[in-house]
């Protein structure tokens, strides 16, 4: 048969019924096909199609809302029961359940989330969530909650562990308070904050930490009045595991105003504060961050805790391929080596940026997750994460979509190489002479930069200090913009002799 022909024997076959009985019956099948398990290819195929069609419809009606929000959370693996009235939805688990309650069109009235015991609290992220329609983040929020109990054992030590995440969080705030002053704006606390800028956790949204952000991002923010550009973020949770951890079931801290900079002191972990638990809290991230092998083993020396399923690799490798899957929509092949960067009232730059090999001494890895049991590690792996994140943001500022010279136009060449731990070199040509130029970049902190610049002795000056060079640095976090300043210095030079 024809594609319209079929078409209108269907038509026919319907025309007698309402359109919410036909409504009815797809929702039906569709249901009994996500009820049974996938069991072959073409199964699961059909089951995939099914689930963006539930997606894509806009859902104008309680009935409809209510099929989107069981079908979600039965792909959660969660229960669903809907109230006799049909305005209510309760997604519910063993520790925590989600109230949905609905008017007869549709829209959301209110969303509360009651964990284990304790009372529903109103949740607005996730009324908004669900107003406008946001069902993917609803549906990893539901995700993240279920994840945050699956815990070795009984309900009992699962309301154990979530009563150490609470102690964890109110003492992680309390240190925020300590740096917190009416001057302080939100800039400075993610930059120098003991715990940066700690957002504490809503309803389903975990406690965030934001610990680093880039003056690009800063000038961004600037530039937009009342928007707030994001800086490098870890969201504070907790993770089941095999062996036993000593965590804290109520916060530790015991004064924690005492002295504005001062470290605060913490009480003992004795049996009546603290419980063996199959878990451990986790510092995670959206995305993972490319870290050293040497950071990484101050982070493990300061947990006491090894991070596992970790991938040695040489760190510009990491640096790169992570800079790249940021700034480039295709997928581009992360062997690329040399990067054009296009800069206002100066010649392109080309960089090549020497990613060394697995043999060499800076090495890393990308690092999703930090497990810890302890308050107090939190302000030091902060720290540890801000010089990293520093580091990777002016390495990453030599990197570009721009793999080819699309121009035949004025090119300066430069190399990136790993030189320590903490530092690299920016290797050029000298603007007068045909000799090498060498930029030395020492990152001590996330704060404090300090530069060397190496001549050969018989070139003349390029009219660029050490200070001046670490002083460009600091401002900016970009390698092309500070190389652009010692090129125009140069310039100004060579125009004088």
């Amino acid at each position: 048969l024809s594609t319209n022909a079929l078409m209108e024997q269907l038509r026919l076959k319907y025309q007698q019924r309402p359109w919410t009985e036909t409504l009815k019956l797809v929702y039906f099948c569709m249901d009994n096909l996500l009820r049974k398990p996938v069991r072959n290819a073409p199964d699961g195929l059909l089951l995939s199609c099914m689930e963006k069609i539930e997606r894509t419809l806009n859902a104008k009606s309680m009935f409809s809302v209510m099929n989107t929000l069981e079908l979600l959370s039965r792909q959660k693996g969660l229960t669903v029961h809907v109230s006799p009235s049909g305005t209510a939805c309760y997604i519910t688990s063993m520790m925590f359940y989600v109230e949905i309650q609905l008017e007869k069109d549709g829209d959301v009235m209110d969303v509360k989330l009651a964990h284990f015991e304790e009372a529903p609290v109103v949740c607005d992220d996730l009324v908004q969530l669900l107003r406008m329609k946001n069902y993917d983040a609803f549906g990893k929020i539901l995700e993240d909650l279920s994840n945050m109990y699956q815990i070795p054992g009984n309900s009992k030590m699962k309301a154990k562990a979530y009563l150490a995440l609470q102690a964890l969080e109110k003492d992680l705030y309390s240190m925020s308070l300590q740096d917190r002053t009416q001057e302080l704006n939100r800039v400075t606390e993610v930059l120098n904050g003991k715990v940066g800028h700690l957002v504490p956790r809503t309803g389903g949204t975990p406690m965030s930490i934001e610990f680093y952000i880039s003056p690009y991002q800063i000038l961004e923010a600037e530039l937009k009045h009342g928007s707030q550009v994001c800086g490098t973020k870890t969201v504070v949770t907790l993770e089941g595991t095999d062996t036993l951890h000593k965590l804290p079931l109520s916060p530790l801290i015991i004064d924690p105003q005492d002295g504005e900079n001062s470290n605060p002191a913490f009480l003992q972990l004795t049996s009546e504060l603290s419980m063996d638990l199959p878990a451990f809290f986790v510092l995670k991230f959206h995305q993972p961050v490319p870290v050293s092998s040497f950071s990484i083993e101050e982070i493990q020396r300061l947990t006491g805790m090894f991070i596992s399923g970790l991938k040695l690799a040489p760190l510009y490798e990491l640096i790169v391929q992570s800079t790249l899957k940021e700034k480039c929509s295709e997928d581009l092949s992360t062997n690329k080596s040399c990067f054009f960067v296009s800069l206002p009232d100066c010649p392109k730059h080309c960089y090549f940026i020497n990613k060394g090999s697995e043999k060499s001494d800076l090495t890393g890895a990308l690092v999703s997750k930090i497990p810890f049991s302890h308050p107090k590690c939190v302000p030091g792996i902060i720290e540890i994460l801000r010089h990293q994140v520093a580091y990777n943001t002016l390495i990453s500022s030599c990197v570009s979509e721009k793999h080819k010279n699309e121009d035949d136009s004025e090119l300066l060449y430069f190399e990136v190489v790993p030189h320590k731990n903490t530092s690299f070199c920016v290797f050029f040509l000298h603007p007068v002479k045909e000799n090498l130029a060498c930029v030395v970049i020492d990152i001590i902190t996330s704060r404090e930069v300090k530069c060397r610049l190496h001549l050969n002795p018989q070139d003349p000056t390029l009219n660029s200090s050490d200070d001046f060079i670490a002083r460009a640095v600091k401002c900016c976090m970009s390698v092309p913009i500070v190389m652009r300043a010692v090129f125009r210095n140069a310039a100004k030079v060579k125009a004088d002799s």
